[in-house]
């Protein structure tokens, strides 16, 4: 059998980047190459339950991050057998919401969570596929803590290391591959 760091290896040897997307001197991370191979996938899947089992806190809920966090969360979510809960962006979620808003590079978005889903105290993994400049993940661990929860961990696929995103970050995190 493979070592983690080999697998994580094989992941990262088939991110597809792509320069000057979606402008000039960006390098775009494109984990949707490693979903269209099976074999990969499974292996990214693997990769993402062993990690979120090996936090020193066990989770009781999992949420993630509109739109590819959903891809990865569902499946932690689903293995260890806890509920799964949505941060998604500004007017996509019915019912009472919590709703935070953060800074990207040219202006401002929304994200909401249900303040009903996640019970007082419960012990919340986060999941996305980037971590970049961290505001995002920042915005979701605040969410989380503002309808009752501890956020016990954050969980990402690619960590693009220049943005230097994890300092923003006050909780254990792991990311799979870095670049």
């Amino acid at each position: 059998m493979a070592s983690n760091e080999s697998k994580k290896q094989l992941i990262k040897d088939n991110i597809k980047s792509y320069p000057d997307f979606p402008k000039p001197g960006v390098i775009f991370r494109d984990i949707f190459s490693v979903l269209q191979n099976p074999e990969i996938f499974a292996v990214l899947k693997d990769l993402l339950i062993y990690s979120a089992k090996s936090f020193a806190v066990r989770p009781d809920v999992v949420v993630a991050l509109d739109s590819r966090g959903f891809l990865f969360g569902t499946l932690v979510a689903l293995d260890l057998q806890i509920p799964f809960v949505p941060i998604r962006k500004k007017g996509k979620l019915p019912g009472p919401k919590k709703t935070a808003e953060y800074s990207l590079e040219y202006g401002t978005d929304t994200l909401e969570i249900s303040t009903d889903a996640i019970e007082q105290g419960s012990n919340v993994l986060i999941v996305d596929d980037l971590l970049g400049t961290g505001g995002t993940l920042q915005t979701a661990c605040s969410l989380v803590k503002d309808v009752g929860g501890n956020v016990s961990g954050c969980l990402v696929v690619i960590e693009l290391k220049e943005f230097n995103g994890r300092a923003k970050i006050k909780c254990p995190l792991m990311s799979l591959v870095q670049y």
